[in-house]
């Protein structure tokens, strides 16, 4: 399993757990909006490892848009759960294998 679908399953149970309704927006207000910051970076990346193992990025990029709009009460809590949705499904599709062309001497 490459790195960054390992990354998509740990980013996605993250995003399930800050869209929790009531125990997610509490975490989230409670360390002022700072998991959103950390999400926002750890989806940067897992995009940028999943651009280069060749991977689907829909789940990648709908956490990055979580991430910037997630403060806003009851959008957030959904977006969580749709970003949450979308990693897993991502992480459960294997990679392409990119094939590396020869090097000319």
């Amino acid at each position: 399993m490459s790195p960054s679908r390992i990354l998509k399953w740990i980013t996605g149970a993250f995003e399930a757990f800050l869209g929790i309704p009531a125990i997610g927006g509490a975490f989230i207000v409670s360390l002022l909006w700072t998991p959103l910051a950390i999400m926002l970076v750890l989806h940067i990346i897992t995009l940028v490892l999943t651009k280069k193992d060749g991977g689907a990025t829909t789940g990648s990029i709908l956490g990055i848009v979580t991430s910037c709009v997630g403060w806003i009460p009851f959008v957030g809590m959904i977006m969580h759960i749709l970003s949450a949705v979308f990693l897993m499904i991502n992480a459960a599709t294997p990679d392409k294998k990119i094939v590396e062309q020869p090097k000319a001497v």
